[in-house]
């Protein structure tokens, strides 16, 4: 489970910027097609904010959906599967969104 890994760097991050700051929230985007799973992530926070200026803050977490454009027929279109493919067959397609972790903003006490 990497969520545990990727939960780590958020706390440490915020810990870094914000030292000894006490931390209410943090909200996070988290896109369709990176590969993070949201419950697993929420599961994780409350064990890497333990002992840390986030203990007991709220986790919130944005979903970004997926997007790509295909370089075929210039369509947009919005996917929530990793192997993308345009409504016309084409699997020339360039993924504009879906692919996001970061930090939103971060509630301090």
């Amino acid at each position: 489970m990497h969520e545990l890994a990727i939960t780590e760097s958020i706390v440490a991050a915020v810990t870094e910027k914000l030292p000894g700051a006490p931390i209410r929230r943090v909200c996070v985007e988290v896109g369709e097609l990176s590969g993070v799973v949201p419950d697993a992530l929420r599961f994780c926070f409350e064990l890497a904010c333990a002992g840390t200026t986030l203990e007991g803050a709220s986790l919130d977490i944005v979903r970004m959906p997926g997007r790509g454009q295909c370089q075929s027929c210039s369509a947009e279109f919005d996917t929530t599967d990793f192997l993308v493919l345009c409504a016309c067959g084409s699997a020339e397609v360039t993924v504009l969104g879906g692919r996001e972790l970061r930090i939103r903003e971060v509630e301090v006490v």
